[in-house]
Formats: structure tokens, sequence, C-alpha cells
């Protein structure tokens, strides 16, 4: 996404170029999730970190719907979950309980996404969890991780447990409750998240349709897994995914500020 003059001087004074356009991204983001439908009410969250050794972390004003969520009602929190600066809005507590635990320890956990999606949770009630034998599952054999469920995630106590289930994976299935991903930016989450919830969307409907199912072998999961690190234009195809998205759900940058 490149952002022009005009929006640049749309930037709230005193904020930095980086953080601007941080910001836009994130609620590009957003935009795209109620396009694609991965929303819950005004539940869940997307967040990114913002430069600075303090890592604070952008959340949605809770209350809002995610095509409310803009630049600059986007709310800046410290990893404890308080606002950086006033906000008329709220935060939710179960998003700084998940993320806030994550941005602390994972020095690559730049943005963070959870989901509660149908097929999501449908996959993370599995006692199997997620299989690894159609197109998008065979993508994400190595990266994926699980945490049991504990109730709903306002507790600090479960901080921990969750950060030691995630350990170094990019994936982890919240089991009976949703997804998440860890990325280094916006838009290799927004990718990974696409694999994620088609992966669960296929196994959802494949184990609803009789009939033995074909397995993968380890050796062709693993080459599937190494050919999409490498597809496309290295360090290219996830922003070129995530403009094409804002086009088809007739987004402008403009509208994001």
């Amino acid at each position: 996404m490149e952002i022009g003059e005009g929006l640049l001087r749309r930037k709230p004074g005193g904020m930095g170029d980086e953080e601007w356009r941080l910001r836009i991204e994130l609620a590009a983001c957003y935009r795209i999730f109620d396009f694609f439908g991965w929303t819950e009410l005004i539940y869940n969250h997307i967040t990114l970190r913002v430069p600075g050794p303090e890592r604070h972390y952008l959340i949605n004003p809770f209350g809002l719907n995610y095509n409310e969520v803009t630049a600059t009602n986007l709310i800046k929190v410290r990893l404890d979950g308080t606002a950086v600066d006033p906000s008329p809005y709220p935060v939710n507590k179960a998003g700084f309980i998940i993320h806030g635990a994550i941005h602390a320890v994972r020095e690559d956990a730049h943005c963070i996404m959870h989901t509660h999606t149908t097929a999501g949770m449908a996959v993370a009630t599995k006692r199997a969890g997620l299989r690894h034998d159609n197109f998008y599952g065979a993508l994400l054999i190595g990266r994926v991780a699980y945490h049991d469920f504990e109730g709903i995630s306002v507790h600090a106590d479960e901080q921990p447990r969750l950060v030691a289930s995630l350990g170094d994976k990019d994936v982890l299935i919240l089991r009976n409750h949703g997804l998440l991903v860890v990325e280094r930016n916006v838009p290799a989450a927004l990718r990974l998240m696409w694999h994620l919830q088609r992966a669960c969307e296929v196994q959802a409907l494949s184990e609803s349709i009789d009939g033995p199912d074909n397995t993968l072998s380890d050796s062709v999961r693993r080459r599937s897994a190494e050919d999409a690190a490498n597809f496309g234009p290295a360090g290219q195809l996830e922003r070129l995914l995530m403009d094409s998205i804002l086009r088809r759900a007739g987004v402008t940058l403009e509208s994001l500020a």
C-alpha cells in the first residue's frame, strides 16, 4: 500500500510517519476481515506492534464494528492493556490477555490475528485438530501449536501457559475456542490466516462427506510447505495479495484515516 502525501498530511500531530503507515495498514486489514466475514460482532482482535522499545501495540476500540475501525481511532496500548493516549473507547480485556502476552515475549510477533470463524472453531473443537491432508492444510505442516481451553481469556495467570503453548510456532489453535496467527507484518499474517481459514473450511466440509479420505505423505506435505514459502515475488507476494483484496472490497486508503 502506497500512502500518498495527501494521506500523510492527515496524520495527527506528534505521530511519526511509520506509526501512521502502520495504522493505515492495520485499519485496512480490519476492513478485509469485515469483507470476508471473519468477524464476531464487536469481539476479537488484530493487533500490530508500533516502533519503539516499549513494545506498544495497536488494538481495535471495543464497541466498534470492524468496518468502523480507522487509523485514527485505533488505540495504542501498553503490554498490560492500558491505553498510552486518551481514547473515548475501552479496550477488551481478552485482547490484551492474549495479544499482550505474545507481543511481550516474541520478538517476531509484530502482527497477531485472532478469529472465531465457524470453520475455525469447528476444527478447534476436534480432538485431532487440524489435518494436513488438503491443499491448504499441507502448507501449514510444522507450523501449528495447540492451547487447551481454560474459559474466556480474561485471567492474567493464563498468559504464561498460552505463551508456552505457542512456543516458536506461527499458528496457535485455541482448542474449543478459535484460531490465532503470529507474523512479521500485516500482509504476511493475512496470508497465513487465509491459508489456515481455508484449511479449516475444506476440512470441515470433507468430514461431512461419507467415504474415506485421501491422506498425504509427510514428504509431500513438507515439499508443499516449502514451495508455498518460496512462491511468488520474494517479499512482495503478501502485499500484492492484500492490495488485491482491498480492491475487491472497494476499500480506499483515504477512507481509512
